[in-house]
């Protein structure tokens, strides 16, 4: 399939585009009460620090969803793998393939890398993203839970 859009890396004058398509991903997701990032801090992690990436998928000049990743480690692989923290299409453009060639975008990446694996979660009600992921070929892992610690508790555990 030939895809008629094409893709760039966000830079620093895109952080308001990224947190409004964060925001937008955590409106979806029903959990925009829990967007603190703003627009300094997304410049400072991502452009200052680098310590994730973002990628566009654009139709013609118009920017229509994201993908922001960083990397992981796996030690039984021994080496780095490629972690999908958001991937997001605006409304009115899913279903004509940005999502999954955001996908192939990531898997590009992962391989001139080196990278071992690309790998992300999904809530377990969004049955659309999960329907798409194994079409995909992506494989649920159901043996692992994830834990987090985070806000007062990780302040806590740092002491």
């Amino acid at each position: 399939m030939k895809e008629s859009f094409s893709y760039r890396c966000a830079n620093r004058q895109d952080v308001p585009l990224v947190l409004r398509f964060i925001k937008e991903l955590a409106d979806y997701e029903e959990m925009l009460s829990e967007v603190v990032a703003d627009e300094a801090t997304l410049e400072e992690w991502l452009f200052d620090k680098e310590k994730a990436e973002v990628i566009f998928a654009l139709e013609g000049e118009k920017e229509v969803g994201f993908a922001l990743f960083f990397h992981n480690f796996s030690t039984f692989l021994g080496r780095a793998g490629i972690y999908l923290e958001d991937l997001y299409v605006s409304p009115a453009y899913r279903g004509r393939g940005y999502g999954k060639g955001l996908l192939r975008q990531l898997a590009k990446i992962a391989a001139q890398r080196g990278c071992g694996r690309l790998e992300w979660w999904c809530l377990d009600w969004n049955r659309p993203s999960i329907d798409f992921y194994l079409s995909m070929g992506a494989e649920p892992m159901s043996d692992w839970t994830v834990y987090r610690i985070a806000g007062d508790t990780l302040q806590q555990l740092a002491k």
